[in-house]
């Protein structure tokens, strides 16, 4: 049966306080308290240092069972080797998030690409033929140009979602390319038709089999992380 997986791109924030996090809560503690709310957390630590084993053990530890952590790949392989030449580092930095894995909590690794990278397609499969079929991983293209069949059919040959992101300047085309979903919603705030669109696309998903992740804009204020609950608590997950 298809999962709705719904959180936020990061969970330490003090500001959080009291709308989402209790007052008195410890930082320490943000995590199992986030994991009793919502059911995933994309991770961005990960684009600008390799984690440290003693680090995820932690959030395997602090998690209950059937949590899923979203991965953003690191920047060397995206914004400074810009997909080409990551043979050596794509393995160093899957291992990293390995036990996550073993522990059957690891979500989709984000591969965000820079908004200067035009696309090609012949650099897209060279990394995508680099990629481990078990490691499930999203694609978030920043610059229009990637948004065309060509690019859409790649994606589905090797079974890689289109990250559907959200933002007040850009909005990707919703394509389903992969036997999973995975959804970027960064605007401020949603309407109440925009959040009806919004469930329904999600439940059309689950309806069709796949697996859902969905991760709202997170930052300073709350209104992201208690948009997620209600979404998780509207459809169920």
């Amino acid at each position: 049966m298809a999962q709705l997986f719904v959180g936020t791109s990061g969970w330490a924030y003090p500001s959080w306080k009291p709308a989402f996090y209790p007052e008195k809560l410890a930082q320490a503690k943000f995590l199992p308290y986030y994991a009793s709310q919502l059911n995933t957390v994309e991770v961005n630590f990960t684009f600008r240092q390799l984690v440290k084993d003693t680090t995820v053990q932690k959030w395997i530890d602090g998690t209950p069972p059937g949590f899923r952590f979203g991965v953003k790949a690191h920047q060397v392989i995206t914004h400074i080797k810009r997909l080409k030449g990551t043979e050596d580092f794509v393995p160093r930095f899957l291992a990293t998030i390995e036990s996550l894995a073993r522990a059957e909590k690891l979500g989709p690794v984000l591969f965000q690409l820079p908004p200067n990278l035009k696309a090609d397609t012949a650099l897209l499969e060279g990394f995508l033929t680099t990629l481990p079929k078990a490691v499930p991983s999203a694609f978030e293209f920043r610059h229009t140009s990637w948004f065309n069949d060509e690019v859409f059919s790649l994606l589905k040959k090797y079974n890689r979602a289109l990250c559907v992101a959200e933002t007040e300047e850009r909005v990707t085309p919703d394509q389903v390319t992969a036997d999973f979903a995975y959804y970027r919603y960064r605007k401020p705030s949603y309407t109440a038709e925009e959040r009806r669109a919004m469930t329904t696309r999600l439940r059309e998903h689950m309806a069709a089999g796949r697996n859902v992740f969905a991760y709202f804009k997170h930052e300073e204020t709350p209104e992201g992380a208690l948009l997620a609950v209600e979404i998780r608590k509207e459809i169920g997950g």
